[in-house]
């Protein structure tokens, strides 16, 4: 059997070269962020999905021609680096707070009958802790050692972005696990009966917030922090 350009390249890889491709990959239910460095082929093996169709519809969105105004891997670092602090940074902290406390709510008042909705809270209290420092370091200290090792690309600058990238890497695995986590314990955002109206806002929050980590660690880890790495050789 021939294999098709797609089948080895890494799932990151393929949303960098055309970011259209991710909505492709949430409707499979497969993980293009913290799950990039993983073939196709082994994506859909693991999915137990045809990898044939997947092929298929990214070969059929090569016919329509992209937007390049959102070719995030033509952009300049120190810009990058600005958009992802000022759209998902600034969407993750104004959501933060509100998904901390509408977890809550809903266990205090539905945990009795629907017991994962403790968990879900607990797990989204531990993503709240993780993710406001894991932000101000990216702000305070890996986003401007990556802003000055485009001027001044000094060894000491090149070590502190292998090291926060190092450390950060694994912090998103933490926060994409847990999202999915909660996905799954929530049978992908699905609604009970009972669900008053408090409860079907925090479901939809919670799965608004889990597409967006899902672009912003793409943007990171696929994206930014590969070419910062490179600057960092």
């Amino acid at each position: 059997m021939i294999k098709s350009k797609y089948s080895e390249i890494s799932i990151g890889e393929i949303v960098a070269n055309d970011f259209r491709a991710a909505s492709i990959f949430k409707n499979a239910g497969i993980d293009f962020c913290c799950g990039g460095k993983m073939s196709l082929t082994k994506a859909c093996n693991d999915k137990a999905i045809d990898s044939i169709k997947i092929e298929q519809e990214l070969i059929e969105l090569e016919k329509i021609p992209q937007n390049q105004s959102h070719n995030f891997k033509e952009w300049n670092l120190d810009f990058l680096c600005d958009y992802i602090v000022n759209t998902h940074h600034k969407f993750v902290l104004k959501t933060l707070p509100e998904l901390v406390f509408y977890t809550k709510k809903i266990a205090d008042v539905h945990g009795e009958f629907h017991p994962e909705l403790i968990e879900v809270s607990s797990i989204f209290q531990k993503i709240n802790e993780e993710l406001l420092q894991h932000l101000k370091m990216e702000e305070e200290v890996l986003f401007p050692a990556i802003k000055n090792a485009l001027n001044n690309n000094s060894d000491e600058i090149k070590s502190i972005i292998v090291s926060e990238i190092e450390r950060m890497s694994g912090e998103h695995e933490f926060a994409g696990g847990a999202m999915d986590k909660i996905n799954v314990i929530t049978n992908n955002y699905s609604l009970p009966k009972d669900a008053c109206n408090t409860y079907q806002v925090t479901f939809k929050l919670l799965e608004q917030f889990e597409d967006d980590l899902h672009i912003h660690v793409h943007l990171e880890n696929n994206i930014l922090y590969a070419k910062a790495l490179e600057l960092a050789k």
